[in-house]
């Protein structure tokens, strides 16, 4: 973890120069705010990467002998099968098209919107795939 606050950090001391170099030179608003916010972004997740390892023990990346093996074993659980992703991007999909449209169709796609976070968040702590 102290590795990739390093790794932003560089980022953000690459992106200083790299701003007000585009900004005295091209006079552009819009990429000179762009790059001065990818500046800023990239100097709080280094800052709070840095800030967080020194709490937490040494992960595989930090080990600088370290092998690529170390960093194996359980990741965690995914969903093998899931229909809930479908009924959220559907949901989505017409939330959006109600911005087009008319706010009218989003009166009909914020229950399936609604019901699709439901359901991908609660989906293991009922049936038969019941993990909690």
């Amino acid at each position: 973890m102290k590795f990739n606050g390093v790794l932003f950090a560089v980022l953000a001391v690459f992106l200083l120069p790299v701003t007000i170099i585009y900004w005295v030179l091209s006079e552009d608003p819009t990429g000179t705010t762009a790059l001065s916010l990818t500046f800023g972004l990239s100097l709080m997740i280094g800052f709070y990467l840095i800030f967080t390892a020194r709490r937490m023990d040494l992960l595989a990346q930090d080990n600088e002998e370290g092998e690529i093996a170390d960093d194996a074993g359980e990741l965690g659980f995914f969903a093998p099968h899931s229909w809930q992703p479908l009924m959220l991007a559907v949901g989505s999909a017409l939330l959006f098209l109600g911005v087009i449209f008319g706010w009218w169709l989003a009166m009909f796609a914020a229950p399936i919107v609604a019901i699709g976070v439901w359901g991908w968040v609660f989906e293991f702590y009922r049936g038969a795939d019941q993990r909690y």
